[in-house]
């Protein structure tokens, strides 16, 4: 699940940055000292809550390449424009960091592609959000990244500026199927930029894979886990396609190009669960695979129903009683906070029946399961699917079996 929330702008111009570190560092200074200077009241305030937030998402959305398979907001960047976003979102940071109490666990830089940055502007947000935030706490700071776009120097940066963990976006490891999702990277770059990753010191790096994709077969699928096993990365995730709305792909479906599988992806997701846990990795949710101790923290805050607040164009916040999204355009989002106005667009009041709703959707996807007492509104429904063998108890909690994680969003469906 990707999340995000708010963002930020500023008033340098692009030109001014220049590709030395020490400029870098300098732009990041020169802000600071302008920290105390009076900022207009935004137009939409969301509440302010008694209990710290703990989780921060930062939306990049630039692509290099736009895959036709994402949903999430994403562009190609615009050189003119970049700089000036990059400085609105430290701006925008820095409201929210004055406006609700923070005790930062948890940072996830996500997109869009964040490493589509130049290796000076990502420093320079990255710099930029060590100044306004305390990070003394924080255990796990994630950046994505795409292979065509980690260079050793990038990735050194990465590393110095705090960041802890990588999530590297491979999705195959076969030629052709790179070319059918439109990724700009091939095989051996993935291999050369996870290899950089590591000789730069990173020591927690998570590879994304995806399964069900048109033409892709059982022996493809297996000889790229059996890869990424051999790669020993401490993380994996594996997500079956989707043909989400407003994509190429969703088209190309709606014409009957592509066709979906359910019997087909099954036996995918069963490999991946044979394959991935005798190699040593733990299914802790059901797209998510760990070596123990590396399970994701800012996901896992995610899924236990914890608030978040996100900084960047059409992220989401969920805090106390309230959802709210910001605009879906980086250059409105941009222009809205050079202007001290509000980047939200809408904001929704959850009442405790539906986060209670979404917590059990969330957790039933776990390991862990939910409480037993959650699920005591559906008696008859958990009766039934103990008896077909998908829910089991486990130490005071409902989980799934091997058999219900194939079925998970049809167990789900029984409960919310």
């Amino acid at each position: 699940m990707k999340t995000s929330a708010k963002n930020r702008i500023d008033k340098i111009i692009g030109s001014k940055m220049r590709a030395d570190e020490g400029s870098v560092i300098e732009e990041v200074e020169n802000l600071e000292k302008q920290a105390n200077v009076e900022r207009s009241t935004v137009d939409v305030q969301p509440p302010k809550t008694e209990n710290a937030v703990r989780h921060i998402y930062v939306h990049i959305p630039f692509c290099a390449r736009i895959c036709p398979y994402c949903a999430f907001y994403k562009e190609r960047a615009d050189p003119a424009q970049t700089q000036r976003f990059c400085e609105a979102l430290l701006i925008d940071l820095e409201s929210v960091a004055q406006r609700f109490q923070l005790c930062t666990e948890t940072i996830f830089f996500g997109g869009g592609t964040p490493t589509a940055l130049s290796t000076p502007q990502l420093e320079f947000v990255l710099r930029g959000l060590q100044a306004r935030l305390d990070l003394r706490r924080v255990t796990e700071w994630t950046i994505e990244a795409n292979p065509g776009s980690v260079s050793p120097r990038k990735a050194a940066m990465m590393m110095s500026s705090g960041v802890t963990r990588i999530s590297l976006g491979v999705q195959s490891w076969d030629d052709p199927l790179l070319v059918l999702l439109g990724r700009e990277h091939d095989a051996a770059q993935a291999e050369r930029s996870y290899r950089t990753l590591r000789d730069v010191g990173a020591k927690n790096v998570s590879i994304d894979l995806m399964f069900g994709l048109p033409g892709q077969t059982l022996a493809q699928w297996e000889a790229t886990l059996e890869r990424t096993v051999a790669l020993e990365p401490e993380h994996i995730s594996t997500y079956c396609l989707t043909y989400e709305e407003d994509t190429d792909f969703f088209l190309r479906h709606a014409r009957g190009e592509y066709q979906r599988d359910i019997e087909n992806e099954a036996r995918f997701f069963e490999t991946s669960m044979r394959v991935l846990e005798r190699a040593g990795y733990q299914q802790y949710e059901i797209s998510n695979y760990a070596r123990p101790g590396y399970e994701s923290a800012h996901n896992r805050g995610y899924w236990a129903g914890n608030d978040y607040l996100g900084v960047g164009p059409s992220g989401f916040s969920t805090v106390a009683a309230e959802r709210w999204q910001n605009v879906c355009d980086y250059r409105s989002y941009t222009d809205r906070i050079a202007a001290r106005t509000s980047p939200v667009i809408s904001i929704e009041s959850l009442t405790p029946e539906i986060k209670r709703s979404e917590q059990i959707a969330l957790l039933l996807r776990t390991r862990w399961g939910v409480p037993a007492e959650w699920v005591k509104p559906w008696p008859n429904e958990c009766a039934e699917l103990f008896d077909l063998d998908l829910l089991r108890k486990l130490d005071g909690r409902f989980a799934l079996t091997r058999k219900g994680r194939l079925l998970a969003d049809t167990v789900t469906a029984a409960f919310v």
